[in-house]
Parts: C-alpha cells; sequence; structure tokens
C-alpha cells in the first residue's frame, strides 16, 4: 500500500507542482486545455482550476495517514485518470497535436502513450483502493520504506515518461 500511494501521489504531486509553481505553467495548462477541445471555451478555466484541485486533493488525501483517505484519495485519482483518458481520447480522435501540459511545459504532442500511462495509473490506484480496503496495514517499517521510495523513484519515471521517450526515439531529420 504505502508503494503504490508514494507512486500515484508523486506522480500527482508533480503534476501539481508543473501547474502551479512552475512559471507560465497554470497559463500553458490552460492553452493546452483550450487548443485541446475538449469543453467549450467558457469552461476551459473552470476545469483547468477544476482539475489543479482534484490533483490537490489526490495529494493530501494520500499523504494524509489512515485507511479512510488513501481509499478517498485512491478513488479520485481513478475518477480524475479516467475523466483525463477520456479527453485525450477524444483529442486524439479530433487530431489534436497539442503537448500534453500534464508535469507542465512540455513540446511532446499528445500520443498513445499518454492514453496508455493514464490507464495504467487507473489500474494502480484500482489495487491501491483493493489493497487498502482489504489488506492488513504495512507490516515491517524496513519493508513499508523501501515500497516507498520505489514508489517515489516509479512516480518520478512516470511524469518524465515524454523526455524518457524522446531520449530513447530514433533520431529524425528534423531532430539532429
Amino acid at each position: 500500500m504505502t508503494g503504490l500511494k508514494c507512486l500515484i501521489g508523486v506522480v500527482f504531486l508533480l503534476a501539481l507542482c508543473g501547474k502551479t509553481l512552475v512559471r507560465g505553467g497554470f497559463g500553458g495548462f490552460e492553452r493546452s486545455l483550450r487548443s485541446l477541445v475538449v469543453v467549450p471555451r467558457a469552461y476551459v478555466r473552470p476545469l483547468a482550476v477544476l482539475i489543479v484541485a482534484g490533483e490537490a486533493g489526490v495529494v493530501l488525501a494520500l499523504a494524509v495517514p489512515g485507511r479512510a483517505t488513501a481509499v478517498a484519495g485512491f478513488a479520485l485519482a481513478i475518477a480524475l485518470l479516467l475523466v483525463f483518458t477520456a479527453g485525450l481520447a477524444r483529442a486524439l480522435r479530433s487530431g489534436a497535436q497539442t503537448p500534453c501540459h500534464c508535469f507542465g511545459a512540455s513540446t511532446t504532442p499528445l500520443g498513445p502513450h499518454h492514453l496508455l500511462r493514464n490507464l495504467l495509473l487507473a489500474v494502480l490506484a484500482l489495487l491501491g483502493v483493493t489493497i487498502t480496503a482489504v489488506a492488513a496495514p504495512d507490516g515491517h517499517p524496513a519493508g513499508a520504506l523501501v515500497a516507498a521510495a520505489a514508489g517515489l523513484v516509479l512516480g518520478g519515471l512516470v511524469a518524465a515518461l515524454d523526455e524518457l521517450l524522446a531520449l530513447f526515439s530514433p533520431m529524425t531529420p528534423e531532430r539532429r
């Protein structure tokens, strides 16, 4: 449970920080939502604020000790990830080439890997809800520490997915 809380928590924390702490992060996120045309223009700012508030809710709920708050955090993460996935799928079907501003500024256009990332995170959050609801709390403190470290590292890798894919993709003439 600790590893999953850390993984999901750090993904949402990095997404939140990319939109709120980085200069121009929220504006860039709002512009990307506008260009995706997933909602009418009048709803773009309220949607952006709601997303940021939801991400903060996930981070807070997963950071507070307790079974009930963990279940709430994982459930909110699932809901947000499914909404994000539906919005991304709609944007991809319409041919959108807008970069994903999920974690702040990015030049990587939306792609199927964003859908896959969100669906895998939703499955992991579902696993977190299930484990939290039925399993005993983490046993040995050393095991919880190892799980937390693994979750933090994996969460960071998920947040850096676009950069990692660009690093390992073949060179094209425009990238040379």
